[in-house]
């Protein structure tokens, strides 16, 4: 799934909204990608540590926040939003009418929901495209597996352990939108009547690294041999464009349970490896503005 770019071609002109754990890990992302350009890095704290790597690698920054992206929106192809879901809504009501591109990267819950591994290439055409959580991007690929693999659940449990330092204040604000949208977008992926969603910030020193498990109840009907077929290419195409992605226990019936567990170790780029909470969401939505630059 990772896009060659021409070198003759002109990168995607970026400008990124939110200046904490997620816009930062995001920035060094676009900084890496030969087929985006960041032009704008607006924040609304102008001594914070994602400004000041900004400025130590001569990208323009900003302190007005989105006032600072729409100024520049002539000059710009594309908004990422890394902030919180309120501001996301009020962002997206200002980005609109200006006809920009619009990656969300915050559990806001609307546009068109995108999920690369899954519906990448139905979303390039859409002006709005939320990226879920980092919860959903991990889990809801392997929930449609378990859905690929049955004639329909009844019932799908989803549950996330994210290290504590890799939670930044935005996230931690944003916990119900979490669970709401994560469920939200698994309905919506897969043919699965209840879900649950469950988040553990887990304070462990050294930190622990991302880890999902995704459950049904042993009597759901459900193939076996084609669950673990699709779950093994299902890992393969997202370790296209998350290289951390990893399935760490095989789809395996015990316990009144069928279950599959994943692990997500980062890249490091902003916070350790453990934090690939934000490595697969930022991930995610490079690969989604990769493939705008190819078109």
């Amino acid at each position: 799934m990772r896009t060659q770019t021409s070198p003759d071609s002109d990168p995607l002109r970026v400008g990124i909204i939110g200046t904490g754990n997620i816009g930062t890990d995001l920035l060094l992302k676009v900084l890496r990608s030969p087929a985006l350009r960041c032009d704008m890095f607006a924040g609304r704290r102008a001594e914070s540590p994602g400004i000041e790597l900004a400025k130590s690698r001569g990208v323009p920054t900003s302190a007005d926040g989105i006032d600072a992206i729409v100024a520049l929106a002539d000059q710009l192809d594309v908004v990422m939003d890394a902030t919180s879901a309120n501001d996301a809504v009020r962002h997206w009501s200002l980005i609109e009418p200006l006809g920009l591109k619009f990656i969300d990267l915050t559990p806001a819950n609307q546009g068109k929901f995108c999920v690369p591994a899954l519906n990448l290439e139905e979303c390039l055409d859409e002006q709005y495209v939320g990226m879920v959580t980092c919860g959903g991007q991990a889990a809801v690929p392997m929930a449609s597996c378990l859905d690929q693999a049955s004639e329909g659940l009844s019932y799908l449990e989803i549950v996330t352990a994210s290290s504590s330092r890799s939670v930044g204040p935005a996230s931690r604000a944003n916990l119900d939108e979490y669970v709401l949208t994560t469920q939200t977008a698994t309905r919506r992926f897969c043919d699965v009547e209840d879900t649950k969603t469950i988040l553990i910030i887990n304070p462990a020193d050294p930190p622990i690294v991302m880890r999902n498990s995704i459950t049904v109840n042993a009597s759901e009907q459900v193939d076996m041999h084609v669950l673990r077929a699709a779950v093994d290419t299902m890992e393969k195409t997202i370790r296209s464009y998350v290289p951390g992605y990893r399935v760490v226990v095989p789809p395996v019936r015990a316990s009144g349970r069928i279950m599959i567990t994943v692990e997500v170790e980062g890249r490091g780029d902003w916070l350790p490896p453990s934090a690939g909470n934000l490595d697969i969401i930022t991930c995610a939505a490079v690969a989604v503005a990769e493939a705008r630059a190819e078109r």
